[in-house]
């Protein structure tokens, strides 16, 4: 017996070894690395013109990071220099990992925006431990190949929480714009309100500068349309003004604020003020931290940042695959890839205080424009910023916040899909609900709280539609009794089943005498047992009322299913091709 047990035991061991080896094997394969690792698919073939395409393009885009990533810093409640430490290694890792050359990975208005109630509340600590675990999340997902749930979020979903966001940021800044005092709110419902509250405390060169701002970068961005890399001197010269218009206003409102210093020797500019000088240190992400006189060890800093912490992760793998697909030009883009590319670049940027990262809109567009031919773009965008970080933070010193105010105004103009709204009155008002609903809880709760909430309605509108399928009853009228058919159309799962239950007694009881009932099932993909079991138990309600019932063109597969339920009921299933057809053969079963 022993000698039994122990023979069986060594053959499962010998099957799990097996099993564990085949994975390996398998994880190591010279096609799952060449997928995970895309840059040994390019590499071979890099050469000194795509560099120098790549060098162009990846300045052009850090000309716009670094304002941007100061605005976005600002946007989560944090020094000016945590934005330039959020584009410092995002290239950097995106070089080995990313399967999309345009996409440029750095802080973004969405992310910083979620972030700031925890920087707000605690300290920047929890931001960049936000951004490790962020990082965690989504490598997680990508390892387990979780990328097809990108697909469960459905267009008017993330439509609503983009346009909702760009409401709520962009009345986050009306503090800055018109220099106010007091807070400016964590949701766009307060920010309206503290404005309100607080508007008697406006500055007068804040907003000027503010619309100033605005009017610019409007007209640089005119001054760019129909102009190209490759076309004449002037054409480029307004194309890479155009492209480069965020630092330029930014310059703009530098020299403003330092003429007033110089001039009169007094701030009327609400100013960025100082920035911690040179690179941060390389370290692991804090893991306790102290705020007051109170210490937080990482259970209470992830208690802190609480469930819906987990909202981050799945917004940023939102954003970066959605850009991904918006510029992939067609080619399928692997979202399972970008997880683990996002997930390593979050984990990566946490260890140099960097807040949580994903893809961008507005530098993925310019990274694009600016004719980028791989991801090694993205190390010359770092390289820009480690040279702002290590020369030029004196100078942003004189940055106006309403100068990055009316920055982050303009670009939220672009992030609102204006288009979606008629267009979903007229072919769907069930989307346009969800787009409303989400919009609505994003606005006045959160925005973490308005995509769960837009996810939840529209699953709780698809398992109705579900249960609930249309099921349009044609009536065929003959001499010797109508046939009342029932078409039974695509995929009809257990939980419709007492639905199409209801509708066969319900056509009973108005049947004429002699009708006949049919269950059509032509179109039908799918059916599980519940459907079959009352399918047969209404036989046998149907017959006692003096009604027959066929099941016509049900597949050898349904039909068998029915079958085993009960066997009696086979002369109830027949086969035909038009009404006609069906007509002689339901006089024959009379």
């Amino acid at each position: 017996m022993t000698t039994s047990n122990s023979f069986v035991e060594h053959k499962e061991n010998n099957t799990i070894r097996k099993s564990i080896g085949n994975i390996i094997k398998s994880a190591c394969s010279a096609k799952v690395i060449k997928k995970r690792l895309p840059i040994i698919q390019w590499l071979p073939k890099y050469n000194v013109t795509l560099l120098m395409q790549d060098i162009i393009a990846g300045i052009t885009v850090g000309l716009t990071a670094i304002p941007q990533g100061i605005a976005y810093a600002v946007v989560a409640g944090l020094s000016p220099e945590y934005g330039l430490y959020a584009g410092l290694l995002g290239g950097f890792v995106y070089l080995f990992f990313g399967s999309c050359k345009n996409i440029t990975i750095g802080p973004t208005a969405i992310l910083a925006t979620m972030t700031a109630k925890y920087v707000a509340d605690y300290s920047p600590d929890f931001a960049v431990l936000a951004a490790f675990l962020t990082g965690i999340i989504a490598l997680a997902m990508g390892i387990l190949n979780l990328g097809f749930l990108v697909e469960f979020i459905s267009i008017p979903v993330i439509s609503g929480f983009t346009t909702a966001a760009a409401m709520q940021i962009a009345g986050a800044q009306l503090k800055a714009f018109f220099g106010l005092s007091g807070g400016s709110g964590k949701f766009f419902a307060e920010s309206v309100y503290n404005f309100v509250r607080n508007i008697k405390t406006a500055n007068l060169w804040d907003p000027v500068l503010g619309f100033t701002t605005i009017v610019i970068l409007i007209f640089l961005k005119k001054v760019g349309e129909g102009c190209g890399r490759k076309d004449n001197f002037m054409k480029q010269l307004r194309w890479f003004t155009s492209l480069a218009r965020n630092a330029v206003v930014v310059i703009l409102g530098i020299v403003v604020a330092y003429v007033f210093k110089v001039t009169t020797d007094s701030e009327p500019l609400v100013l960025v003020g100082d920035i911690g000088r040179g690179l941060p240190k390389f370290q692991p992400p804090p893991f306790s931290t102290t705020v007051g006189n109170k210490t937080y060890i990482f259970s209470d800093m992830v208690q802190v940042l609480g469930p819906q912490s987990i909202v981050l992760p799945l917004v940023a793998i939102l954003e970066s695959v959605a850009i991904a697909k918006a510029f992939a030009g067609g080619i399928q883009v692997d979202a399972t890839q970008e997880m683990i590319a996002l997930g390593f670049c979050n984990i990566m940027g946490s260890f140099v205080r960097s807040m949580p990262i994903t893809g961008s809109f507005t530098r993925t567009a310019i990274n694009y424009a600016s004719g980028v031919q791989t991801p090694a773009g993205g190390i010359f965008t770092g390289f820009l910023i480690i040279l702002a970080l290590s020369l030029l933070t004196s100078t942003f010193y004189y940055i106006p916040k309403a100068s990055l105010a009316g920055l982050i105004i303009t670009a939220m103009f672009s992030m609102i899909d204006y288009t979606i709204f008629p267009k979903l009155w007229t072919s769907s008002k069930r989307e346009l609900v969800i787009i409303i609903f989400t919009i609505a809880i994003c606005l006045c709760v959160g925005l973490e709280y308005g995509i769960v909430s837009g996810i939840l309605l529209e699953a709780a509108m698809l398992l109705y539609s579900t249960a609930k399928p249309s099921l349009n009853i044609e009536i065929v009228k003959r001499e010797n009794g109508d046939l009342i058919i029932l078409p039974l159309t695509g995929n009809v799962s257990y939980c419709a089943a007492e639905h199409v239950r209801r509708a066969l007694l319900q056509a009973s009881q108005t049947a004429a005498m002699d009708s006949v009932i049919v269950v059509d099932g032509s179109n039908l993909k799918h059916m599980d047992s519940t459907v079959a079991s009352n399918l047969m138990s209404i036989v046998k309600v149907l017959e006692k009322n003096s009604c027959q019932i066929l099941f016509l063109n049900f597949s050898s597969d349904f039909k068998k299913m029915c079958l085993v339920l009960n066997p009696t009921f086979a002369n109830k299933f027949v086969v035909a091709s038009n009404a006609v057809e069906l007509i002689d053969i339901t006089q024959k079963n009379v």
